[in-house]
């Protein structure tokens, strides 16, 4: 009964990202830890076998099995800010093929703000992680993530998509290095040290001369062992305000679901250049009010930040060849578990035939040898089977067909009950 359920599922991708969505509405699609967390309790609940969520600055997308599309569009817009009228201005859903292709070209970087971002696997993986410690990863979505982690790993070593730095953390970095002096010495702020705000403080380290560097989180002792490894100065939250004010340059990551920075916590006529790195927006628009203030998002710093992305273009050929090479073996593997169960079948009305046939003649052939018996007709039980797999592979017509006639053939009716 539950095989036959199966088969009304349909593997969908939805999601909306930064290619029409803007940072504010990407911010009403975002999902917090909490709500990821919810939203695959309440997916569970509701009968969704296998189900994989993401949610980044550049993309919240939603993988999974399920009757209709619209079940995955209700479980993102009931645990996001946004809507469904919303959702269909802007959003995408991709079914079967079309979906496995766009897990690869995300997983790859090939999709990202920035080309060749490989952050996006490693964010991949832990959704993936989440939803298999709450049981809701299929053997299908297990083989397709292991699938595009190894494209990603080849296009990786394989090709130069990635060349230089590709993240956002470093798009912030790259753009302080464009408008600031080497060796100017700014006093920088780092307001999150989540991910983004981890990553940046060690581009920050590597590709700057820059010590005067401080820290800031709501949780002190996160930003206290970020600062260890780096030496870095930590002050509290509470010291927000009086620290903004010795800042020239602050860096917002703080992962907040509302602006965490505004105009009121503001209180110095010297230049500062606010650099939000976060979705949701964390930096509310009212800063610009401030003649001393520019404030550059996540999208521009993307924008202005791309001068290494003709060279990583040229790879994209190459990128792709490896796609389609991993996607081909995935294919195969689809393949071959869609007649897995006839075979099986195959094999167990073999060997019924098989023990049959040696209890009959067990008593008539004298000096009957069981074990020599139970080998050859394995032997032969394997290359009939294994005749038969090659032709389901390889067939031209269509693999329902083959596996309609073996079953009339070999009476294999069980199978589909």
């Amino acid at each position: 009964m539950a095989a036959a359920a199966a088969t009304h599922f349909t593997f969908y991708a939805i999601g909306i990202s930064y290619r029409k969505a803007d940072a504010i509405t990407r911010g009403s699609f975002s999902l917090s830890a909490d709500a990821v967390d919810n939203l695959l309790v309440q997916a569970k609940a509701e009968g969704i076998p296998s189900l994989a969520v993401i949610s980044t600055c550049n993309r919240t997308e939603l993988y999974g099995f399920a009757q209709h599309p619209f079940q995955l569009i209700k479980l993102l817009c009931e645990h996001s800010h946004g809507t469904v009228e919303e959702f269909e201005k802007i959003a995408y859903i991709y079914k079967n093929e079309a979906a496995n292709d766009h897990l690869f070209t995300v997983g790859t970087g090939l999709d990202s703000q920035i080309l060749g971002d490989f952050e996006i696997i490693g964010q991949l993986k832990m959704s993936f992680k989440k939803s298999k410690s709450y049981q809701l990863i299929n053997p299908y979505m297990e083989r397709l993530i292991n699938a595009v982690i190894q494209a990603s790993k080849r296009i990786k070593t394989e090709t130069d998509l990635s060349s230089g730095a590709t993240s956002v953390s470093f798009a912030s970095v790259q753009y302080i290095l464009e408008n600031f002096e080497k060796g100017s010495n700014q006093n920088i702020t780092l307001f999150g040290t989540g991910k983004i705000g981890r990553n940046t403080c060690e581009n920050l380290i590597k590709h700057t001369d820059n010590k005067e560097i401080t820290l800031i989180n709501r949780t002190k002792d996160k930003a206290e062992r970020i600062a260890g490894k780096f030496d870095l100065v930590v002050k509290d939250y509470a010291q927000l305000e009086e620290q903004i004010a010795q800042t020239d340059i602050l860096i917002v990551a703080t992962g907040a679901q509302n602006p965490t920075v505004s105009k009121d916590l503001i209180f110095t006529n010297k230049p500062l250049l606010i650099l939000d790195l976060s979705i949701p927006k964390n930096v509310n628009e009212n800063v610009k009010e401030l003649g001393n203030v520019s404030l550059v998002h996540l999208d521009e710093l993307s924008r202005i930040t791309n001068r290494t992305l003709q060279n990583r273009e040229n790879f994209i050929p190459q990128a792709h060849q490896i796609i389609k090479e991993i996607h081909s073996e995935f294919k195969l593997w689809q393949e071959s578990r869609r007649f897995a169960p006839t075979m099986n079948a195959l094999k167990t009305k073999l060997s019924t035939l098989k023990e049959a046939e040696i209890k009959s003649n067990r008593t008539k052939i004298s000096d009957f040898n069981q074990e020599q018996a139970d080998l050859i007709a394995d032997k032969i039980i394997q290359k009939i089977a294994g005749h038969f797999a090659n032709h389901l592979r390889n067939e031209e017509e269509s693999t329902e067909e083959a596996i309609e006639l073996l079953n009339k053939v070999f009476k294999l009716e069980q199978i589909n009950s």
